[in-house]
């Protein structure tokens, strides 16, 4: 077939974003819906198949799509369903991958968004050649796929891979979204940031750049801007969050000696000022055979990352079943 393609969906609380994608990691084309618009799943599918079918027609990609691959909040790779994903408004458990497939005629296969990002990066990113890493995506939250030997880990279940739900302040932690306290993701995620910007400044006395902005609309951004006019507080707020995750990274290494981890998502913007504290509390606290493991950032463009993450498991699903004619 000349010029086979992919389609590549990451479906988010807020909005969902796919494109067409070639075997090289190009994304030939792209757009999105909202998520939440419709009550009802089947309206969501249908928008979907009207949206990515006229995407498909007008890129003359017809009968040259070989699989469906899609991110999706709590989905789960097993089962192909996502199962109590707390933004979404359908009941679950989703049948997403079988309804997808109906729709469209073409084998579909999903997975959650923290592992469609770490095979992004496997198959076109920073971990290319790489057979064991762990990706960290620091976003809303704080999501994580594990590779090993090559091989995206999924545990029992298909759940493997909650790392931002590790207990990392087991005395007075903060409360998380998942119901428990102390979660890394409660720290070190963007809104977790912007949760110590808001501790910082209650509690602390100095002069700072954040003050001049209402305390319950400090976001993890403002903090960046902040710093990089040289303030103080915000500055600390960095080297809080980055130790934290660097002490947990230093005990996700025992877990399974990752050659790298791979930081990705709108945190990471920060740079240095998160960066560096990341790898001081790792390399300081990492047990000394595992002192060569990197700590990587993404390469890939923002506005495609999630698409090709998704899109990596589209080639995987051609091998799974032929690819059917599309449905009229």
């Amino acid at each position: 077939m000349a010029k086979p393609y992919v389609i590549g969906v990451d479906m988010g609380g807020t909005n969902t974003c796919f494109g067409i994608v070639d075997a090289r990691g190009t994304v030939i084309a792209s757009s999105s819906i909202k998520t939440r618009k419709h009550a009802d799943i089947n309206d969501y599918i249908e928008e979907l198949y009207q949206e990515i079918s006229k995407m498909i027609k007008e890129n003359d990609a017809e009968g040259k799509i070989q699989g469906i691959g899609i991110g999706a909040p709590n989905g789960n790779y097993f089962t192909g369903k996502i199962e109590d994903a707390p933004n979404l408004p359908w009941p679950s458990p989703i049948p997403l991958a079988q309804l997808v497939s109906d729709k469209f005629g073409i084998q579909c296969i999903i997975t959650n968004d923290a592992n469609a990002a770490a095979l992004g990066e496997m198959t076109y990113g920073v971990a290319r050649g790489l057979k064991d890493f762990i990706m960290i995506t620091l976003g809303t939250g704080v999501g994580s796929g594990i590779v090993v030997n090559g091989q995206m880990v999924y545990g029992h279940n298909g759940f493997a891979g909650e790392l931002g739900h590790v207990v990392v302040k087991p005395s007075n932690g903060r409360q998380c979204g998942c119901g428990h306290t102390g979660c890394l993701e409660a720290y070190c995620s963007a809104t977790g940031v912007a949760r110590t910007a808001r501790e910082f400044l209650e509690i602390r006395k100095e002069d700072s750049l954040l003050r001049s902005l209402p305390l319950d609309e400090i976001t993890s951004k403002d903090v960046y801007d902040a710093a990089v006019k040289g303030d103080a507080i915000a500055k600390e707020i960095f080297d809080y969050t980055g130790t934290i995750l660097g002490k947990a990274l230093a005990d996700f290494c025992a877990f399974s000696a990752p050659e790298a981890f791979v930081l990705f998502g709108g945190l990471t913007k920060s740079g240095e000022y998160l960066l560096r504290p990341i790898r001081e509390a790792l390399y300081s606290n990492v047990l000394g055979i595992f002192k060569d493991v990197k700590v990587l950032v993404s390469e890939l463009k923002e506005s495609d990352a999630a698409v090709l993450g998704a899109s990596a498991l589209g080639w995987e699903a051609k091998d799974v079943a032929p690819a059917a004619e599309a449905k009229e």
